[in-house]
């Protein structure tokens, strides 16, 4: 597998496909910003991609302008006003959420509105591309098609009978009556008139125009909890002040609850005080497993709503009481699990252009093939977000009319001391701050190689991509002794073949400010997805 990191000068763009790499590449090289070149990225991947992701799903910005401390969007859309416990009751569901189908799809998509709020930070930046050129690749792929990869085909086909029958889906996934082989031409017409009307109209027309009143339409049609009012009051919230956690190498920026991000920086923060000093060791790799038993123990009884927030989360991350959780670790046996954990879908991106702006974008809709719903007038698969939500008002995210999600995706962005800024991210549920830092911690302080430290064997403490095991399952090139050691430690071990995508599609781009690279990109993306780094 490649360990050699890519390298350019005037601009670089990571994502999971290459299709999508490719069309943020080339709206850098037409002298759009990285904010463009991750729109357009974005909306390739939606078609491209659209098992982990889709403009029925949310979407979360950190954005730096020029060496600035990034500023975040959060567009994570809401409860229906409709959906509330006595709703589902009333239809027979007293303990859960459906977890497919149109009662599934009971949250706003936030993706478009994500899109727009970035889009009006581009254009202070002095942005020129009109909407036409960020959207005409991914319109283009979704009208004339584009080759199906390994990973939409096995999906398709592993979640096929439970989604057959919901709405939308057979027609758009099941064209010919069965799932596509590999490498075989898929088209998604409808979703192509969808991106083309958005480029003529604008962003704003998903929720207020003639595209929100077809959403609307179609989805109260099927079943659904969400109406035209519930899109009209979306709006996308801008952070100046993301969460922040200082670090010995520098300081590590990630968004605020609904997001997972505080347990992301809580991780960082925890192991950097187990002063550990050999990579790829069993003090590395418990530390940092120990460390994410602590964050989600945290995560689990704090991160909610905002709105709905007893403590702020930030005071998870002050150095005392980082100190008081880093003493609780123990470095030579674990803590007993498992821990209820959440599975997902979703994509990484991020960009860097020559001016040294820096953006890191994730977008998902949750579980893979969102709830399965596939709206006939304009080709959407929406998310099923809303299941994150309990039926259980005293759970610490319960269902509530107009009431913001739990989620497990969020964006990363480092700024070092040497200078260096580095965008980084993952999909992968509960393994995204696993993962994130398995590559911060090779990479920032073991000094690995940005490709490497991606590459290099991962594991994934709690379940992804629907699986319901909650042990440690790691990949067989840790190696026998690593491994062993970690079994004897206490930990529940379960190997896994060399490369195994339920460990996430993990990327990141270092812009250089200092030192013999100065003004050097690089970019590592990852072997387990279908990406690439590609710069100019």
């Amino acid at each position: 597998m490649k360990v050699e990191t890519t390298r350019a000068r005037r601009g670089m763009i990571v994502t999971p496909h290459h299709l999508a790499s490719e069309a943020g590449l080339s709206v850098l090289r037409d002298g759009g910003n990285a904010i463009e070149a991750v729109i357009a990225a974005a909306a390739v991947i939606a078609v491209v991609y659209p098992h982990m992701n889709s403009l029925g799903g949310d979407n979360f910005w950190l954005i730096s302008d020029g060496g600035r401390p990034p500023i975040g969007i959060d567009a994570c859309g809401a409860a229906a006003g409709l959906a509330s416990r006595s709703f589902y009751e009333d239809l027979g569901y007293h303990e859960h959420i459906p977890g497919r189908g149109p009662l599934a799809a009971l949250t706003v998509a936030g993706v478009v509105s994500g899109w727009a709020a970035a889009h009006e930070i581009a254009k202070a930046w002095g942005a020129v591309l009109p909407l036409a050129r960020l959207l005409e690749e991914a319109a283009y792929y979704a009208r004339y098609g584009f080759p199906a990869s390994l990973t939409q085909c096995r999906n398709t086909a592993d979640k096929r009978a439970e989604l057959e029958p919901v709405t939308g889906f057979k027609e758009a996934f099941l064209p010919e009556g069965d799932v596509p082989a590999p490498g075989s031409t898929v088209r998604f017409p409808a979703l192509a008139q969808t991106l083309e009307r958005l480029a003529e109209a604008g962003f704003a027309d998903f929720y207020h125009g003639e595209l929100a009143r077809q959403l609307a339409s179609d989805l109260e049609v099927c079943g659904s909890p969400l109406r035209l009012s519930d899109f009209e009051r979306h709006r996308p919230l801008v952070i100046e002040k993301p969460l922040t956690v200082r670090l010995k190498e520098g300081t590590v920026y990630g968004m605020p609850p609904p997001t997972q991000g505080l347990a992301s920086l809580m991780i960082l923060g925890l192991f950097d005080r187990l002063a550990c000093s050999q990579a790829e060791s069993f003090e590395h790799i418990h530390g940092l497993i120990e460390a994410t038993k602590r964050a989600f123990l945290i995560r689990d009884r704090h991160v909610t709503d905002p709105a709905y927030a007893k403590v702020e989360a930030q005071a998870f991350l002050e150095p005392q009481f980082l100190e008081a959780e880093a003493g609780a670790i123990d470095k030579e046996r674990a803590l007993r699990w498992p821990y209820p954990a959440s599975p997902g879908d979703t994509v990484w991106l991020g960009a860097i252009d020559q001016k040294g702006r820096a953006v890191s974008f994730i977008q998902s809709i949750y579980w893979e093939l969102g709830s399965g719903v596939v709206l006939p007038s304009t080709g959407i698969v929406w998310q099923n977000r809303g299941t994150s939500f309990s039926l259980d008002l005293s759970a610490p995210n319960p269902l509530m009319p107009h009431r913001r999600p739990f989620h497990t995706i969020q964006p990363l962005m480092a700024f070092l001391d040497d200078g260096r800024i580095m965008p980084y991210g993952t999909m992968g549920g509960d393994g995204q701050p696993q993962t994130q830092a398995a590559v911060f911690t090779r990479y920032a302080l073991f000094g690995e190689g940005l490709q490497e430290s991606i590459s290099a064997p991962r594991w994934l403490l709690g379940r992804n991509w629907g699986s319901a095991v909650t042990n440690l399952r790691v990949e067989d090139r840790l190696g026998v002794a690593l491994i062993e050691g970690l079994s004897a430690a206490g930990h529940d071990v379960e190997v896994l073949g060399a490369y195994e995508e339920l460990m996430g599609h993990a990327g990141a781009l270092v812009l250089h400010r200092a030192g013999p690279l100065t003004g050097v990109i690089e970019g590592a993306a990852d072997p387990r997805s279908d990406g690439s780094a590609a710069g100019f």
